[in-house]
C-alpha cells in the first residue's frame, strides 16, 4: 500500500458562511477563517476543506457558482483568499477547495449565453431538450430539491436540466469545450497554490443520451439510473487526472452519491488514475419514511455492516474517507450518539474514537470537535436551507402530511442542523458575529463553545486533539487492516486493526446502559491507548459504562 500525505492527514471541513464573521455583517467570511487558524493548528488538523467561496447568487448557499475565478462578496476578496492561503501554509495547513462542476448558477456567463438562442456557441454547454408538449417536461425526473428536474425557458421555448435547484443548470460534460474550460479553471487554482479539490456530486457529471422516465417514488421519477455513475464518468475523470490532477502534488476526493465498493475501486483505485478517495453515503442514507426524511436512527448492526464492508473491500485497493457529518448532514452526536446533557460529551468522544481508529482519512466537520448538537427548530420560518424549505412545502403545505407527523423527521435530518454558527464562546451570538447572524445560533452555546472546551483538558475538543496526535504517532491507525468482532451485537461496535506485529482493539458502546464485556485473551493486560471514561482494563471481565470507548494496544 502506497504511503502518501493525504492518507495520513486529518481534514477539517469549514462551511464559511457559519464559521467566523470578521466584519459584523452576520455572515462568516475568509478573514474570519484566517483569524481562527491558530485554533485549528492547536487542534492539530492538517488540511482545511473549504466549502464554496466563489462568486454566487446563493440560491444553494454557494453551490450555485456564477464565477469560478472570483470570490463571493459576502466572503471578501481574492486578496483575502490569498492571505488565508498564505497564512494556512505558514502553519503547515493545506487548503482544499470545493469544486462544483456538475452544474453552475443560471447567472454564470456560460448559461446566460446558452439560453439566448438555439445555435450560439454556449448552447451545448448545458442540457436542453424539447418538452413532450407545451406543458410537459421531457421526462418525469424529479430534482433533489423538490419539483421537476426540468425548467421551461421562454427565450427559446425549451427545457433545461437541473438535478438540483432551478438556478443550478447541469453542465453538458459530453461537450469537450466544457471539459477544457473546467480543466483550465482547475489549473488556475492549482497554480495559485491550493492543495486539492473536494468534487461536488462528481459521480453525476455523465448522463445517458436517452433520458427515459424514471421509476416513480413519491411525486416524481428517479433520475439516478441515467445520471449517476453514468457511461463516461470514468473516462472524463481519467482525462481530468491526466490534464490537471497528476501535474500537481494535490489531493482529490469525490462526492459520489450512489457509489458501491466496486465503483469506488474504479473512482479511487490505487492505479486507476482518477481520484484519491471518494465519499460514500450508505451509512448516512438510512430511513426515508417520506423521501429522505425520517426521525429514526440506523440500527447499529446495519451501521457496522456498512462500515465493515467498506473497510474490508477497499483494503489495499482504494482509500476510505471517514466521516459522521458534513454540511449536508445533521450533527453526529444527535444522530449517532446521544445529545442529552448527561450523555452528550461521552457519546461524542465515543463516536470520535470509533471513526478515527478506522482505516482511511478522517474528516471533522466544524463544531464536531466540540460536540455541537442539532438545532431545536420551532417552526418552518427557522429554516434557511432550500431543501428543507421546499420539502416542507411539498410534504405539508401542498401535500397530505400533517405538521405533527412530518416535523420530527425534517428537524432531525435538516441540513440547517449543520449550518448554525460555530460556537466560539459564551458571549452574544456565541462570539460568531457582532451583528445579526444569517441563521440562528443554537441556544446551547453557553454550555457548548470552543473557549470553554479549549480551557477544559477533559473536553470533547481535547479528546479530538489527542486522537489526531495519536494518529501521527501510530501508523497502525492509518494503515492497519480492519477486522470486525462481535458482529451480532446490537450495542457494541468492536474491531481490531493490525499492522505487522502491532494490533489495536477498539471497543465502542453505542448504548445508554451498562454492558458486561469480556476482553479477548490476546489483549488482557495490554496498555490502554485512549479511553473516554476512567476505567481499568487489566482484567478480562469489565462493566462498560454508557457510551464508553477504549482502545487497547498490543505491540
Amino acid at each position: 500500500m502506497n504511503k502518501t500525505w493525504w492518507k495520513e492527514a486529518v481534514i477539517y471541513q469549514i462551511y464559511p458562511r457559519s464559521f467566523m464573521d470578521s466584519n459584523g455583517d452576520g455572515i462568516g467570511d475568509l478573514n474570519g477563517i484566517t483569524d481562527k487558524l491558530d485554533y485549528l493548528k492547536y487542534l492539530g488538523i492538517d488540511v482545511i476543506w473549504l466549502s464554496p467561496v466563489y462568486k454566487s447568487p446563493n440560491d444553494d448557499n454557494g453551490y450555485d457558482i456564477s464565477d469560478y475565478q472570483a470570490i463571493m462578496d459576502d466572503f471578501g476578496t481574492m486578496e483575502d483568499f490569498d492571505k488565508l492561503l498564505a497564512e494556512a501554509h505558514r502553519r503547515d495547513i493545506r487548503i482544499v477547495m470545493d469544486l462544483v462542476v456538475n452544474h453552475t448558477s443560471d447567472e454564470h456567463q456560460w448559461f446566460m449565453a446558452s439560453r439566448k438562442s438555439k445555435d450560439n456557441e454556449y448552447r451545448d454547454y448545458y442540457i436542453w431538450r424539447e418538452g413532450r408538449d407545451e406543458q410537459t417536461p421531457p421526462n418525469n425526473w424529479g430534482s433533489c430539491f423538490g419539483g421537476s428536474a426540468w425548467q421551461y425557458d421562454n427565450e427559446t421555448q425549451m427545457y433545461y436540466l437541473h438535478l438540483f435547484s432551478t438556478k443550478q443548470p447541469d453542465l453538458n460534460w459530453d461537450n469537450p469545450k466544457v471539459r477544457e474550460d473546467v480543466f483550465t479553471m482547475m489549473k488556475w487554482w492549482c497554480d495559485k497554490g491550493i492543495d486539492g479539490f473536494r468534487m461536488d456530486v462528481i459521480s453525476m457529471i455523465s448522463k445517458t443520451k436517452e433520458m427515459p422516465d424514471g421509476k416513480t417514488n413519491g411525486l416524481y421519477g428517479d433520475y439516478s439510473p441515467y445520471s449517476v455513475n453514468g457511461p463516461n464518468v470514468h473516462k472524463y475523470l481519467q482525462e481530468m487526472n491526466e490534464k490537471v490532477l497528476s501535474k500537481y502534488d494535490i489531493m482529490s476526493v469525490g462526492e459520489t452519491p450512489g457509489v458501491t465498493t466496486e465503483l469506488a475501486k474504479q473512482y479511487a483505485g490505487e492505479n486507476t488514475h482518477e481520484l484519491n478517495m471518494v465519499f460514500q453515503f450508505e451509512h448516512v442514507d438510512y430511513g426515508g419514511k417520506y423521501g429522505k426524511w425520517t426521525d429514526e436512527k440506523m440500527p447499529l448492526r446495519i451501521l457496522k455492516n456498512i462500515i465493515s464492508r467498506w473497510q474490508t473491500e477497499l483494503y489495499g485497493a482504494a482509500w476510505n474517507s471517514l466521516f459522521w457529518n458534513n454540511h449536508d448532514q445533521p450533527r453526529a452526536v444527535s444522530r449517532f450518539g446521544d445529545d442529552r446533557p448527561e450523555y452528550r460529551e461521552v457519546s461524542a468522544k465515543m463516536l470520535a474514537t470509533c471513526l478515527h481508529m478506522l482505516q482511511g482519512t478522517p474528516y471533522i466537520y466544524q463544531g464536531e470537535e466540540l460536540g455541537m448538537t442539532n438545532y431545536p427548530f420551532q417552526s418552518p420560518d427557522d429554516f434557511r436551507d432550500i431543501e428543507s424549505i421546499n420539502s416542507y412545502r411539498e410534504w405539508c403545505t401542498e401535500g397530505h402530511l400533517s405538521h405533527e407527523i412530518f416535523w420530527p423527521c425534517i428537524t432531525f435530518k435538516s441540513r440547517d442542523n449543520a449550518r448554525t454558527p460555530m460556537q466560539w464562546d459564551h458571549t452574544e451570538h456565541a462570539g460568531f458575529t457582532t451583528g445579526t447572524p444569517w441563521i440562528s445560533v443554537n441556544p446551547n452555546y453557553r454550555e457548548i463553545n470552543a473557549e470553554a472546551e479549549v480551557n477544559n483538558p477533559d473536553s470533547v475538543f481535547h479528546y479530538y486533539k489527542k486522537l489526531i496526535a495519536m494518529r501521527k504517532q501510530n501508523p497502525v491507525m492509518v494503515y492497519g487492516k480492519y477486522q470486525l468482532l462481535f458482529e451480532e451485537s446490537e450495542e457494541l461496535f468492536v474491531y481490531t486493526r493490525t499492522l505487522e506485529t502491532e494490533k489495536l482493539l477498539v471497543v465502542c458502546s453505542f448504548s445508554d446502559r451498562e454492558i458486561t464485556f469480556i476482553i479477548p485473551d490476546e489483549f488482557v493486560g495490554t496498555p490502554c491507548l485512549i479511553s473516554n471514561i476512567e476505567n481499568t482494563y487489566d482484567h478480562p471481565d469489565i462493566v462498560l459504562h454508557p457510551y464508553e470507548a477504549f482502545v487497547l494496544h498490543r505491540k
